[in-house]
């Protein structure tokens, strides 16, 4: 597998960011990555630091958002004011009548277990804004990358606090306000809605309320898929990391990831019914199979997978537990079944 390249800027990119002037590895020496809190969207911002040869001089910062109870259904509302209003609605109703979590039909007392700690430090934007500030005439600029909705917020605002300190690459389209970002780093299938083939499938009417309304801008480079940190020398690391566990397994090796519902891909038991009938008919074929679920995957699409596999010695079903086999997977797989929503199913149009 060949190293990480980034693309190249869409056609009509004139000149170079003044932060890159002198070159990329003159100019930039460290980065600060803000995650979500899901391990599709951080390891997109890692794999590019990763590329761009800053691994070992890079910070990880996360937004978190609010879980449990009442707050499963607040979700949508921008993450600052979701804190708010968690806040809020905390102080007037108190923290044993507000802590419930929904579990099926039935309102129970929300487990300990939901509001874990992390050892990441919490994104603050005025925070990062001044250490930018503060220490660029020793150190530089600050990249800055951050992936997923939670973090646009945070990173727009460092972005406007210290607009002279920092380079800010945001990863996945925001869906608005591109000019509050230096780079914005978007698979193409992002764009099909403005496609000449999706045009014709979308009412003119609706059109305008589909986003992104706008063709590609100068800071807004395309990619097929997803970024990740998949490159040679990872994929070595972890094949050395897992031999032991994968090496002696019977071939062909196959690997089943199992995704979520997205808006335009919904899960429900008949996909269950169909991927446990279609693996029934080629499991003849395989040495081995292992079957991973993601904690988007609907426990009624899991439960059907374990009732029809956990007992078949050819099946290996990984429970959550333990170290997350994933690259393991990408390394020692001889194929691989992945769900439609995943990126590697979403690019086949550009």
């Amino acid at each position: 597998m060949r190293p990480i390249r980034l693309p190249e800027p869409p056609g009509g990119f004139s000149g170079v960011p003044e932060i890159f002037e002198g070159g990329l590895y003159g100019a930039i020496r460290r980065a600060v990555v803000i995650g979500n809190g899901f391990a599709g969207a951080e390891n997109q911002s890692i794999g590019l630091v990763r590329a761009l040869g800053l691994s070992g001089r890079q910070s990880l910062y996360r937004v978190t958002r609010p879980r449990g109870g009442i707050n499963e259904w607040l979700h949508w509302l921008p993450v600052s004011l979701h804190k708010k209003l968690e806040y809020l609605m905390w102080r007037i109703c108190g923290e044993r009548r507000f802590e419930v979590i929904v579990k099926g039909q039935k309102v129970m007392p929300r487990s300990v277990e939901t509001s874990g700690l992390s050892d990441v430090l919490e994104a603050d934007a005025n925070h990062i804004a001044k250490m930018a500030r503060e220490t660029f005439e020793k150190d530089g600029p600050l990249l800055v990358v951050a992936s997923g909705r939670d973090t646009i917020s945070i990173t727009s605002s460092i972005k406007r606090l210290a607009p002279d300190n920092v380079f800010v690459v945001q990863i996945q389209h925001p869906r608005s306000h591109l000019n509050r970002f230096d780079m914005v780093i978007t698979p193409c299938h992002d764009y099909y809605p403005l496609t000449p083939h999706a045009q014709k499938q979308i009412p003119r009417f609706l059109r305008r309320w589909i986003t992104p309304r706008e063709p590609p801008g100068k800071n807004v480079i395309l990619t097929v898929g997803a970024l990740h940190q998949a490159d040679s020398a990872a994929l070595r690391n972890v094949a050395s990391a897992w031999h032991d566990e994968l090496a002696p397994l019977p071939k062909p090796l196959l690997v089943v990831n199992v995704g979520g519902p997205t808006r335009n891909c919904p899960y429900g038991k008949d996909l269950a019914k169909n991927l446990a009938g279609m693996l029934q008919n080629v499991l003849w074929s395989c040495g081995n199979v292992r079957i991973s679920f993601s904690r988007r995957t609907p426990e009624k699409v899991s439960k059907i997978l374990v009732r029809e596999f956990s007992t078949n010695p050819k099946v290996f079903i990984w429970d959550g537990e333990g170290p997350n086999p994933h690259m393991g997977h990408l390394a020692w797989a001889d194929a691989f079944v992945i769900t439609a929503d995943s990126e590697a199913c979403l690019c086949n149009w550009c």
